[in-house]
């Protein structure tokens, strides 16, 4: 399926070197606010420790790892746990939206504005040369921030509770990208990014 086909529901964001679209809530016969709950509630988190230019530092977030195989990344190597029946839901409803297959999904839980993920490129050798990752994101909206290797160029935008994101092509080759802390108040926010490991 093509990653902006009309009946994809997909509008996709015009960038260079890339390709990204967005859906701005993917369908689900349960509400978003229920989903975020049980979320919440049914997922094993942690609060690993990652090697960053040479030294340990605890994730400035939790996370969880699901699927069918593990994953490496900054020095550390996840295990991955079966996919919960909700997981399965979310992952199913994922592919119809986006036309591709994951089978596995990494989970992180942003508790306050305090929590954050810097800026990286998912372009680890078993997601292949032109990875296709959907992003999915419930509770407090959050900005997201792309910025070309190259160029510097920066993009950013709003990700907002039920949004689905799918960055796909040679974007993962070309740019990096991120969630800053934030001193507004702002409450938790879930996102859930799902992949397919070779």
């Amino acid at each position: 399926m093509d990653l902006f086909s009309p009946d994809t529901g997909l509008q996709p964001i015009p960038i260079e070197d890339g390709e990204l679209a967005l859906l701005s809530r993917l369908p689900l016969p349960i509400p978003n606010a229920e989903v975020f709950a049980r979320l919440l509630r049914e997922t094993a988190w942690r609060h690993e420790t990652i090697v960053v230019y040479g030294k340990r530092h605890l994730q400035p977030r939790l996370t969880a790892w699901y699927g069918e195989a593990s994953y490496t990344y900054s020095g550390l190597r996840l295990e991955a746990l079966p996919m919960t029946p909700l997981l399965e839901q979310l992952r199913s409803a994922v592919e119809a939206a986006t036309g591709h297959r994951y089978n596995s999904v990494l989970l992180n839980h942003y508790r306050d504005g305090d929590d954050s993920m810097g800026m990286h490129s998912d372009d680890e050798p078993e997601l292949g040369p032109r990875p296709v990752i959907a992003s999915l994101s419930y509770g407090a909206t959050r900005t997201f921030i792309l910025r070309h290797k190259r160029s510097k160029r920066t993009v950013k935008f709003d990700l907002a509770d039920g949004n689905l994101l799918l960055m796909a092509g040679a974007l993962q080759q070309h740019w990096l990208h991120g969630i800053n802390k934030t001193a507004k108040p702002i409450g938790p926010r879930l996102n859930l990014t799902f992949r397919y490991i070779a």
